[in-house]
C-alpha cells in the first residue's frame, strides 16, 4: 500500500513512518517542517532501511496535496498546530491550518479518488471530562481553540461520510504521547520552546533549561498537579497501523488510543529523575487558560475493534524520552 502522510516528519509522524515502513509499505511524506526538521527522515530511513519519498508543503496548498498524493492509498493526517496554551493566543492561525488545512486535504483525496483516511484527533475534544475513565460517548465539547479545531474536524469528516458513505474514515482520539524510538535515533524535538510537559522535562534534566514550570498545584488531585493519560509514541504509531488495517469496509469510527492510567506532573518528575539519575528542578507557577484537572481514557473499544492495546509501561516511556534526549542534548539540528 502506498500512504500519503501529512505532518510525517512531526513527532508522532516520524514514529508512524518507522511502522509502516517496517511492514514495506510505501510512505509519502508530506510537511512544511515549521515544528520537524529534515534531519528525522534521514534517522527514519537509517532505523528501516527504507526510503521515504517526501514532498516538503503546506497543507493549505490544495493544488500541491493534489498532485503530491497521485497513486497513493489512504491518508495518515498528522499535520496541524497542536499547542493548547499557543491556541488560546493564537487562535485564527490554528482555525485557519488545522481547519482549513483539513478541507484543503479532503478536497485534494476527492480529486484523486482516495478515501481512506485516519485522522489524529485529540482528548482534548472530551472538555472538561463530566467522568473518568473517558469513553467515546463522552459528551463533547472544548475548552480551548487547539481542541476546537479538533472537534470541528471530527464533525466536517461526520457529514462528509454522511454525504458519501463510500469512504474509510478511522478518528483516533490521542491521549498524552511521550517516550521516543528504542534506538534514541528520533524523539520529541521542539524546534522552540517545549510546550509539552516530558520535552521540557528532558531538557531540564540534559541542562538546556533550569527548572521546569508547573502550572497549577491547586487541582482536585492527589499532588495538586494535573493528572493525564500518557501513552508511548511507539504504541500509538502501531495503533495508526492496526486503524488502517480495519478499515477494510466503508465506515466512520472515532476510538480512543490511551492507557486507561493517569499520572500527575509530580509523577512524571519523580519517575523521570530515577532514569535520568538527574534532579529536576520546578517551580509551581499560575494554571495555564483551557487546562483541566484530570484526563485518562477507558481503551476499551480499542481493543475490541482494533485489536490494540499499550504495552508499554510509565517507567519504559520516560527511559526512552530520556534515552533519546540524552543521546540528543541540542536536538536533532546540531
Amino acid at each position: 500500500m502506498k500512504i500519503f502522510i501529512t505532518g510525517g516528519a512531526g513527532y508522532i509522524g516520524s514514529h508512524t513512518c518507522v511502522e509502516f515502513l517496517n511492514l514495506d509499505h510505501d510512505v509519502v511524506v508530506y510537511d512544511n517542517f515549521c515544528n520537524s526538521n529534515y534531519e528525522t527522515l534521514q534517522r527514519v530511513e537509517s532505523i528501516t532501511h527504507k526510503t521515504v519519498t517526501l514532498v516538503e508543503g503546506d497543507i493549505r496548498d490544495e493544488d500541491a496535496l493534489c498532485k503530491a498524493m497521485v497513486g497513493c492509498d489512504a491518508v495518515i493526517h498528522f499535520a496541524g498546530l497542536k499547542a493548547v496554551g499557543e491556541s488560546v493566543e493564537k487562535p485564527l492561525e490554528y482555525y485557519d491550518n488545522n481547519v482549513q488545512g483539513t478541507l484543503c486535504l479532503l478536497r485534494a483525496m476527492r480529486t484523486n479518488n482516495i478515501k481512506k483516511l485516519v485522522f489524529s484527533s485529540s482528548a482534548t475534544v472530551y472538555g472538561n471530562p463530566q467522568k473518568l475513565p473517558l469513553t467515546e460517548d463522552h459528551p463533547l465539547t472544548t475548552t480551548n481553540p487547539y481542541g476546537q479545531t479538533k472537534l470541528m474536524v471530527e464533525e466536517i469528516l461526520r457529514d462528509l461520510y454522511k454525504s458519501d458513505s463510500t469512504w474509510c474514515v478511522s478518528i483516533l482520539r490521542y491521549f498524552n504521547p511521550i517516550g521516543a524510538h528504542e534506538s534514541g535515533l528520533i524523539g520529541e524535538d521542539p524546534k522552540d520552546m517545549p510546550n509539552n510537559l516530558m520535552p521540557f522535562i528532558a531538557q531540564v534534566a540534559v541542562g538546556r533549561r533550569d527548572y521546569l514550570s508547573v502550572y497549577g498545584d491547586d487541582y482536585a488531585t492527589p499532588d495538586g498537579t494535573g493528572i493525564r493519560d500518557y501513552i508511548h509514541v511507539v504504541d500509538l504509531a502501531q495503533g495508526h497501523v492496526k486503524a488502517l488495517e480495519s478499515l477494510v469496509v466503508p465506515q466512520y469510527t472515532v476510538v480512543n488510543l490511551g492507557t486507561g492510567m493517569g499520572y500527575s506532573v509530580l509523577d512524571m518528575v519523580k519517575v523521570f529523575s530515577e532514569v535520568s539519575g538527574k534532579e529536576i528542578p520546578y517551580r509551581i507557577v499560575p494554571r495555564r487558560e483551557g487546562d483541566i484537572a484530570s484526563c485518562y481514557a477507558d481503551p476499551t473499544l480499542a481493543k475490541k475493534t482494533l485489536g490494540w492495546q499499550a504495552s508499554r509501561t510509565f517507567k519504559q516511556m520516560c527511559q526512552d524520552s530520556w534515552n533519546f534526549q540524552s543521546k540528543n542534548p541540542h536536538g536533532l539540528n546540531v
